[in-house]
């Protein structure tokens, strides 16, 4: 997405920024198509676009009328709303459309090839034959024919070739190991050793059921499409742009400016880009001279950039595919998902805004002269954007149910766009928007259909119990150990997985260790969650921050350590939601009175860590001051009286020390 830095500079030029979002994400190294596949390929995401929105609405009423929008169709005895017929034919599609966009090799980006052509006839194929065979196929799970096994072992191989050429090689190959695991089970150690199951057994359980690979597709193709048209929406009607300049307008010239101008456009525009890496390049192609003329280095800015891009993904009212993973598995609503997020990602934000001005005053960073646009003047032409922020909420809110909700937004967004008619979401606009939010969910709906396979696998050979009774009993059944055991193996599988690989693996078998001990199953998905995102900044793999460093210029890694500094308070966060008195941050099953209280001391805790790792509060901080910030920091991100009482007066003790130093210093002579 290309927008206009406010200030005139950039760092690089958009094909720069382009390449460097392709090269740190996998999932934007798409083709160069010639003309006529390019006319196709437009053509066929509309149609996957239309699917989503039929399925999505069919049979809906229009709000406050009985009137349906769209008519519950049924062909040849089928409809495409039964939730088995939709996701094979949505997982179909999806394949077709990512093997025309993804090439198999990066050097074959300007051609569809001949195997691209027999991939996309085996995906028709392998669709044309479950809808032909579906009244008796669904009853033949436990003892498939010859052409089931044959056309599910062809699904299996088309879903790990489309999540190869979308996110990488990492987690098709955990595919492999953990369909290898399933049937070699019997001859594995005691520890993880199972009966084993034939190779039909498990075909037919990924193709025939919905407890494989299909078991989750339908949200790629309901929930998560709606949104990346909901992003192409405001791409095309250009929020981007608005967002980024709203950022500018509204900061201060403090010597913090720079920085807090860009983590706020960053949580800004991650409404649109809904990508971090994205965001991070993005905005820092505009911004980077900004934070350059403050005085920032190239690995600090790198690291500013980075991690307010991670953050937009955490960030209502879109928190990326996981969150909806997150409400359907829970079997909660969209809407609550966002509440339990709100505090968490202001924690987050706080930590940032907070070590950018620490920074800010330690290294005497530069005011700077922020030219933008009045805040005034932008709110009355573009004010219709700013509704992007709250209409998904407001239709939640009003009853209706995610999918709704957010179809009545797109629909809202595009008529609020015709009040600027230079950015009007035009029909030739719109065939666009469908387009793009099509290819927007591919990486998406493999990634989900690979994740799918693995827990069917977890579920049907009982590993994933078998993993949380190892984590608990190695934690000798204590919750701390057990958190902390958990934020590993989610770093783990971070190093490798994208983020909602991450959380989907890590539900079976994180969660019920979790859950055993007696953390809230909403507090327990909300920390796999949280840990699976913050995974993307943690040493030694951290796309985002390489991405900054690419465009900075600066020291990789370095970039990378200085990003968990940033975010750094922000991984104990998790930590005190899950714990008996923390809960009440996610403003679930609490009173006003608690979620206020649990909340004001975790921010106070984050400040007291905050200036404590920073090595300043009121002016530079000696070895003692650091000491009783960081104790008093940890103390207070641990609820409970006790602690919240001895982290409140570490910290006024260590401010009280530096008053003291200060009124010395003033009244010494010289």
């Amino acid at each position: 997405m290309a927008v206009t830095p406010p200030t005139g500079e950039t760092a690089v030029d958009e094909r720069r920024a382009h390449e460097l979002i392709e090269e740190y994400e996998a999932e934007a190294r798409t083709r160069d198509l010639p003309p006529a596949w390019a006319r196709a390929a437009r053509i066929f995401g509309v149609a996957v676009s239309l699917i989503a929105i039929y399925y999505a609405m069919a049979g809906a009423p229009i709000p406050f009328t009985s009137i349906q929008l769209i008519p519950n169709v049924t062909v040849f005895g089928l409809s495409l709303t039964t939730l088995h017929i939709f996701s094979i034919v949505f997982l179909s599609a999806s394949l077709i459309l990512t093997f025309i966009h993804y090439p198999p090799l990066r050097r074959w980006r300007t051609r569809v090839d001949a195997v691209d052509l027999v991939l996309m006839a085996a995906a028709v194929a392998v669709a044309g034959y479950l809808l032909a065979e579906f009244d008796e196929a669904i009853y033949r799970v436990g003892i498939p024919s010859p052409a089931d096994f044959a056309f599910g072992l062809l699904a299996i191989a088309l879903v790990l070739e489309g999540t190869r050429r979308t996110v990488g090689w990492h987690l098709s190959a955990l595919v492999l190991v953990t369909l290898a695991y399933a049937y070699f089970g019997a001859v594995l150690p005691q520890a993880i050793r199972h009966r084993g199951f034939d190779l039909d057994q498990i075909v037919a359980q990924q193709y025939l059921s919905l407890d494989g690979m299909l078991s989750l597709v339908y949200i790629a193709g309901s929930f998560i499409i709606l949104f990346t048209i909901y992003g192409a929406v405001l791409e095309h009607s250009g929020a981007g742009k608005f967002f980024v300049d709203l950022a500018f307008a509204l900061s201060g010239r403090r010597r913090s400016a720079a920085g807090r101008t860009v983590t706020l456009a960053s949580f800004l525009l991650g409404t649109v880009s809904g990508s971090g890496v994205a965001t991070t390049v993005t905005l820092g192609s505009i911004t980077y001279p900004l934070l350059k003329r403050a005085g920032y280095d190239r690995e600090t800015a790198g690291a500013i950039l980075a991690a307010g891009g991670i953050g937009a993904i955490i960030s209502p009212p879109v928190l990326g595919a996981a969150a909806f993973l997150m409400a359907e598995l829970l079997r909660i609503s969209y809407l609550e998902v966002l509440v339990m997020a709100t505090v968490p990602t202001l924690l987050y934000y706080l930590s940032i805004f907070l070590m950018i001005e620490v920074d800010a005053r330690r290294m005497g960073a530069r005011e700077v002269d922020i030219e933008a646009p009045g805040v005034g003047s932008l709110l009355r032409r573009y004010w219709f954007h700013l509704t992007s922020l709250v209409s998904i909420v407001a239709f939640m809110a009003l009853g209706m149910s995610p999918i709704l909700a957010v179809f009545w937004a797109v629909v809202f967004a595009i008529v609020v766009s015709y009040a600027d008619r230079e950015l009007a979401i035009t029909p030739p606009k719109l065939v666009s928007v469908l387009a793009d939010g099509a290819k927007g969910v591919l990486a998406v709906a493999a990634t989900i259909a690979a994740a799918g396979i693995i827990v069917g696998v977890l579920l049907q050979t009982g590993l994933g119990l078998k993993v949380s009774n190892l984590i608990i009993t190695l934690a000798g059944g204590d919750l701390f150990f057990t958190l902390i055991l958990s934020a590993i193996v989610l770093w783990v599988l971070g190093l490798s997985l994208p983020i909602t690989a991450s959380y989907l693996v890590a539900v079976p078998t994180v969660a019920p260790a979790l859950i055993t001990l007696g953390v809230p199953a909403p507090a327990a998905h909300m920390f796999i969650f949280y840990y699976s995102v913050l995974s993307e900044v943690s040493p030694p793999v951290g796309l985002s921050p390489f991405a900054a460093a690419a465009l900075t210029g600066g020291n990789p890694y370095r970039t990378m350590m200085l990003s968990w500094k940033y975010a750094l308070p922000a991984f104990l966060v998790p930590f005190m939601f899950t714990q008996p008195e923390g809960t009440a941050m996610l403003l679930r099953d609490t009173t006003v009175v608690e979620a206020i209280v649990a909340t004001g001391t975790a921010a106070t805790g984050i400040a007291a860590l905050v200036t404590g790792i920073g090595g300043y509060l009121f002016r530079r901080t000696t070895l003692l001051e650091r000491a009783l910030l960081v104790a008093a920091g940890l103390l207070l991100l641990q609820p409970g009286a006790l602690g919240d009482a001895l982290g409140s007066g570490l910290f006024v003790a260590a401010a009280a020390v530096q008053l003291v130093r200060m009124r010395v210093a003033a009244i010494a002579p010289g």
